[in-house]
């Protein structure tokens, strides 16, 4: 199936305790793509970046078989720029620098290429980016993945309880499901964004996993425990990302389905965590990706006997 990617394609300079770096290629449809590729999925970019975006990173996408003709190029803009600093823990971060540039006024452009794309994920953006996105679909894709943030919460709340009515599958993390939900419990939380809309509730803790909620059912992973972790920058949407991209090799939707994409997602989350920025995820290739899903097996596999 053909995955079609709507979100940023931006610059990131990270700090954290085990180095820095200037400005590098970042963005959520960046790493959601990157992920893809590896799976060798067909898929395709959304965005718009600004003249100040080198030729060598749209190429970097191409290259690596990733549709990059929906990506806008504002010649006379500057493309979205992030900037922040890591705590020792890794799980808490600074945001110094938040340059939105050309991300501000981004009207999304599908291309006609794209227009058949079987599953929609629609990355961190402004709800009413969102909506309008399946608004210039020719048809409703199969399956819609919605990525969001407490910020809209906060800004957009109408707007986005209409976008969450549209999507199939939810993607947030723990504190978001809390703030959305209202509920401190993240299965009352899920209970409740169910009855919003989505069939699937996915509610991501970090270094904790995360939880696939449906119809009553629950599926727990763990993130897999690494020897060393650089920049977790990314590795929401890189999950996101390998999650959606496994359904698109499968073709299925059905809760057994998505409980091996979620170990996929953590699976590919795991590598990018390894180096800054997409540098470790531009390196894997898909026989490393099956050696570390071994290594799920065996992290979560066991017998009792009683």
């Amino acid at each position: 199936m053909k995955l079609l990617v709507v979100g940023s394609v931006a610059f990131d300079a990270i700090e954290t305790p085990f180095g820095k770096t200037d400005k590098i290629l970042g963005g959520a449809a960046t790493y959601i793509t990157l992920a893809s590729s590896v799976l060798k999925i067909d898929s395709g970019i959304v965005s718009v970046v600004g003249g100040d975006f080198p030729q060598s990173d749209l190429d970097k996408l191409s290259d690596r078989g990733i549709n990059i003709e929906g990506i806008e190029i504002v010649k006379e803009g500057k493309t979205f720029f992030w900037s922040g600093k890591y705590h020792n823990d890794l799980n808490s971060r600074d945001t110094l620098v938040t340059e939105v540039n050309v991300l501000e006024n981004f009207d999304p452009k599908i291309p006609e290429s794209m227009q058949d794309a079987e599953i929609l994920m629609l990355g961190n953006l402004h709800p009413g980016v969102q909506l309008s996105v399946l608004e210039k679909m020719n048809k409703r894709p199969k399956l819609v993945i919605l990525d969001t943030m407490n910020f809209w919460m906060d800004s957009a709340w109408d707007v986005l309880v209409r976008m969450i009515a549209k999507t199939d599958v939810i993607t947030i993390n723990d504190e978001e499901a809390r703030q959305l939900s209202g509920e401190y419990s993240l299965v009352k939380a899920a209970k409740k964004i169910h009855k919003m809309g989505p069939q699937y509730v996915i509610i991501k803790k970090g270094e904790h996993g995360a939880l696939l909620f449906h119809e009553g059912k629950v599926f727990a992973i763990p993130a897999l425990p690494l020897e060393e972790v650089f920049d977790p920058t990314g590795a929401g949407d890189t999950f996101a990302g390998g999650f959606a991209s496994y359904l698109a090799k499968k073709g299925l939707f059905d809760f057994d389905t998505m409980k091996s994409a979620l170990i996929v997602g953590s699976a590919m989350a795991s590598f990018t965590v390894e180096k800054f920025g997409t540098e470790r995820l531009e390196e894997v290739t898909e026989q490393q990706m099956m050696e570390r899903i071994n290594e799920f097996r065996e992290l979560t596999t066991f017998e009792v006997e009683v």
